[in-house]
């Protein structure tokens, strides 16, 4: 677990949808920390340095309430329609000492010696769910790739977890595979797979076995 980050915080004295969304106008998240039998609290917290913080990997944050600091861990994060801006944060309290399950983003590292073959590496899950003690939160968790050929999958049972880490994702949940680029086509190919038009008889052109009466009386 890397250094807590610190945020100072400010005391929302209004609620509701309306009153958050001048929070957000003024450079601020909308934030609530609860938890550890105390009451919940509304807050808001410079939304530059907060996501500053989750970029940097911090999942724990010390938010600065007045005079009194409290520990808090990043239990939620609601976005907006478009899933690019944060509008509101969930922080719950927590003790050092004590278990949570939290979510911890994938870093993908090495080069896959399947991308010598002609494949190419796809990450389907780029974060897992785990459980340990709030100190013993990793920032990411690292998973190198160079062993995998084309054909080969990774699930996350398959993920090494730093010690005192237990994994509560599935372990079914697939996280990394390797397959083949898809070769492009030329375009005789394209011009060979394309269906035939049907002969049309236009006027004129008369059809097979079709006497002419031209001349005919």
């Amino acid at each position: 677990m890397g250094k807590a980050l610190v945020l100072k915080a400010e005391v929302r004295e209004h609620t509701g949808s309306k009153h958050a969304v001048k929070v957000r106008e003024d450079g601020r998240i909308p934030a609530i920390v609860y938890g550890h039998k105390q009451e919940s609290v509304a807050i808001s917290l410079d939304a530059h340095n907060f996501v500053e913080g989750l970029h940097h990997g911090h999942r724990l944050m010390d938010v600065q309430i007045g005079r009194k600091k409290e520990k808090t861990l990043v239990k939620d994060l609601q976005y907006d329609y478009l899933g690019k801006d944060i509008i509101h944060v969930d922080l719950m309290r927590v003790d050092v000492t004590e278990t949570v399950k939290v979510t911890v983003p994938i870093d993908l590292r090495g080069t896959a010696k399947g991308t010598h073959e002609s494949g190419i590496i796809e990450e389907h899950a780029d974060r897992l769910e785990i459980e340990c003690k709030v100190a013993d939160i990793p920032e990411t968790i690292v998973l190198w790739v160079k062993d995998i050929g084309v054909g080969d999958a990774l699930h996350a049972g398959d993920v090494e977890l730093p010690e005192g880490v237990k994994l509560a994702s599935s372990p079914a949940t697939l996280v990394v595979t390797c397959h083949l680029v898809a070769a492009a086509k030329t375009a005789e190919q394209v011009e060979e797979e394309m269906p035939v038009a049907p002969e049309v008889i236009g006027e004129g052109e008369k059809a097979e076995g079709e006497e002419s009466t031209e001349g005919k009386e």
